[in-house]
């Protein structure tokens, strides 16, 4: 009866923080902008160069400043960017863009196909140290380049000054969704050779707002770009504070100095319930999946019926609706239901105790069997952790738990010392293919990705088969076959695909949630001065 005593305790402590800190920044109003938009970062990016982002706060800001060939929209479709439209031939290899006519960079100048070959040269370039080279290194002529073999890359050319054409080397599905990352963002050379490695404090593109001011670890500055192709945003700017404290950034927003906030979980309950910020809240299935991962290579989890058992053993909807707070949709394998409908096909897993003790039997354990389950240091993965131990020993398994800092566990995972382990997976963009192929493809097996050592000939050559398909209807049955088959040997107890909150402030009209942070271009968000 202690924990959960001590977690309302807890909670009304941090109410009163809230209230404490609101008080001490009631002087401080940051709307000396009052139509721009003020949002908050938990981070300072690390650059706004699209080379080299890699982190989501890089990606969130560039996204106003710059555009690709293609973007996502709020339902992870592709959609035109840079280019009006595109043609791909039937055997997928070939991709010709129709760039839009009278775009231009901030700088002034109109965009044209040779800034688009420019800048994705200069990714694959060694000079440039990109660690996005795998964007566009399936590209004919691509490793020659990077290999120092080609003055340029063979596969991009330019027949007109708004046409593009791009050849792979072999078919590639996804490829298309890859040109909408941060890392194939168009970049006009000129602006890039004038400021050399300091381009990322003075990046010029082509998107719907222009850098005003970057005050490193305080806030970033951008004010609208009403020359934009894709029309002026509502917003006259927008102003991004840092702020790493959680109970800081609420504090903020219930001040009224940030017009939305991503809702920090111990914090979930609480809007959630108020009757003035529930109507204000928005949520979004993210790009992830929580699973608890399986050591296939190891006895006695090398028996597909001891994997199975497990998974019967864990009650995933109760410790969803309880202990995460509903925070979540429970999955029916790795890859999200809006990017692969499963249709009918009923989920095989469900919570059944009698149904886990036979398979642990039938496996050769009727006395069941004793692992250990590696987690990292949050309190909130312990206290789940501590829930599926009591599951898991209701059917006979004896779990302890290994609790370790982050760079630890994730040494112990890589080295396979691990029967079972607490992850999720993050997907870098929106295809069925980036949930399946790096985390269960043999040939990813430890480090690369593929931490729950699973090896299957049958999912091999169908995510394999997948990748090269040209046609999307086929592609996606292939996927949905591949996903079957991980599902059919569980390698993952699938637990759910964790959903993003955001609380609006009463400014706020027309913010969407995206499921990929970087495909919010902040177009159509307005706000209202009160």
């Amino acid at each position: 009866m202690g924990r959960p005593l001590q977690s309302r305790f807890e909670a009304m402590l941090r109410v009163a923080a809230v209230i404490i800190l609101a008080l001490l920044f009631s002087s401080c109003s940051l709307h000396e902008n009052p139509s721009y938009l003020h949002l908050r970062l938990s981070e300072d990016p690390t650059t706004l160069d699209p080379a080299h982002i890699v982190d989501v706060q890089g990606g969130v800001v560039a996204a106003k400043i710059f555009d690709g060939l293609v973007s996502y929209d709020d339902k992870a479709r592709i959609i035109p960017g840079l280019a009006s439209s595109w043609s791909i031939s039937k055997d997928g290899r070939v991709y010709t863009f129709h760039i839009r006519k009278g775009v231009r960079f901030s700088n002034g100048r109109e965009l044209t196909s040779a800034d688009v070959k420019y800048s994705f040269e200069r990714v694959l370039s060694p000079a440039t140290n990109s660690p996005r080279t795998w964007l566009f290194d399936r590209i004919k002529g691509a490793r020659r380049f990077m290999d120092g073999k080609s003055a340029d890359v063979s596969g991009i050319k330019t027949p007109g000054a708004h046409r593009l054409v791009i050849e792979l080397s072999a078919p590639f599905g996804p490829f298309l969704g890859l040109l909408a990352m941060p890392g194939a963002y168009v970049v006009p050379k000129e602006e890039v050779k004038k400021y050399g490695t300091h381009f990322s404090d003075h990046p010029v593109g082509t998107g719907p707002f222009i850098l005003v001011r970057w005050e490193h670890g305080s806030r970033i500055t951008l004010r609208a770009n009403r020359a934009y192709f894709g029309g002026a945003p509502e917003a006259a700017g927008i102003t991004y504070r840092v702020i790493p404290e959680e109970l800081t950034a609420v504090a903020e927003f219930e001040r009224g100095n940030l017009d939305a906030l991503k809702v920090p979980a111990p914090e979930f309950r609480r809007y959630s319930q108020d009757p003035r910020w529930s109507k204000r809240l928005l949520s979004q299935v993210g790009l992830n999946t929580y699973y608890l991962g399986m050591n296939c290579r190891r006895a006695p989890l090398n028996d597909v019926r001891v994997r199975r058992a497990i998974s019967m053993a864990i009650d995933r909807k109760r410790i969803l609706d309880t202990i995460y707070e509903g925070r979540g949709v429970l999955a029916n394998g790795p890859v999200p239901e809006f990017l692969l409908p499963s249709g009918s096909r009923d989920f095989p897993y469900k919570y059944n105790p009698a149904e886990a003790k036979r398979l642990l039997k039938e496996a050769g354990y009727p006395r069941g069997i004793s692992l250990k389950i590696y987690i990292g240091n949050e309190q909130e993965t312990l206290d789940m952790v501590e829930v599926i131990q009591q599951y898991l020993a209701d059917v006979g398994i004896r779990a302890s738990i290994i609790q370790l800092e982050w760079s630890a566990f994730k040494q112990a995972i890589d080295n396979g010392d691990a029967d079972l382990f607490w992850l999720s997976w993050q997907a870098d963009y929106p295809d069925p293919e980036n949930f399946l192929y790096p985390v269960f493809y043999s040939g990813n097996a430890g480090p690369a990705g593929n931490r729950a050592r699973f090896r299957d000939k049958v999912f091999d050559g169908l995510i394999t088969r997948a990748e090269t398909e040209p046609d999307t209807k086929k592609r996606m049955e292939l996927y949905r076959q591949a996903q079957a088959r991980v599902v059919e040997m569980a390698p993952w107890v699938f637990f759910w695909h964790k959903k993003d909150y955001v609380v609006l402030g009463p400014r706020v009209r027309g913010y969407r949630l995206y499921p990929i942070s970087n495909s919010d271009k902040g177009l159509g968000v307005a706000v209202e001065d009160k």
